[in-house]
């Protein structure tokens, strides 16, 4: 091989590497934002949807204090495993308004499989709701709270969930009428791989 011709590639390689490379991550597969663009502008609303079969995995956000104190936001999904199956309905949870805390989980045990925003101006902050499927009548189980996402108001969040087998079920957001910001913590659980009798857990 001529040495020039390695010259020029090594540089394309060592950048692949980095980016498909193993640190620890094994399923770092589904860290995948897409074009790694933003699925909306500051100050207006999206709605997000994973592919059918897939649920949110991964969330990264980006704040601006001089574009109306609000955030860029990016998702990253991947498919469930067989043992759950396909989904069998999904459906949009309630609103959760701008300028609030609060605390939600998908109802009838329903993963979240996408996000839709709205932005208000007149609070300098976000609505929010949870695109929810259901997989058959499987349960969760073994849930628990992440840490803070940003762990302060302003800063860049990415969020990225590398247990296998635990999913993003909801989540419980404070807010800070001083930053004009948002912390979140999300909602993990594992789903059973069998059938179950309740409704909602």
């Amino acid at each position: 091989m001529d040495l020039s011709l390695f010259w020029m590639l090594l540089p394309l390689a060592t950048v692949a590497w980095g980016q498909y490379g193993d640190y620890g991550y094994p399923y770092q597969q589904y860290h995948d934002y897409g074009d790694d663009g933003w699925v909306n502008l500051n100050r207006q609303g999206f709605s997000y949807q994973c592919p059918h079969g897939q649920v949110v995995r991964a969330v990264r956000s980006i704040f601006s204090k001089k574009e109306g104190s609000d955030r860029q936001w990016n998702y990253g999904c991947m498919p469930t495993p067989q043992t759950l199956g396909e989904p069998t309905e999904c459906w949009w949870e309630e609103i959760n308004r701008a300028g609030m805390e609060w605390y939600q989980t998908c109802s009838n045990n329903g993963l979240v499989a996408g996000f839709q925003s709205r932005y208000f101006e007149s609070v300098l902050d976000r609505e929010w709701q949870f695109y929810c499927c259901r997989y058959s009548k499987r349960c969760p189980y073994s849930c628990w709270l992440t840490t803070e996402y940003p762990g302060h108001y302003g800063e860049e969040m990415d969020m990225v969930s590398h247990s296998y087998n635990y999913y993003i079920r909801g989540a419980t957001t404070t807010f800070s009428a001083v930053e004009r910001d948002r912390q979140w913590k999300f909602i993990m659980c594992q789903m059973t791989d069998y059938d179950c009798e309740f409704a909602s857990v």
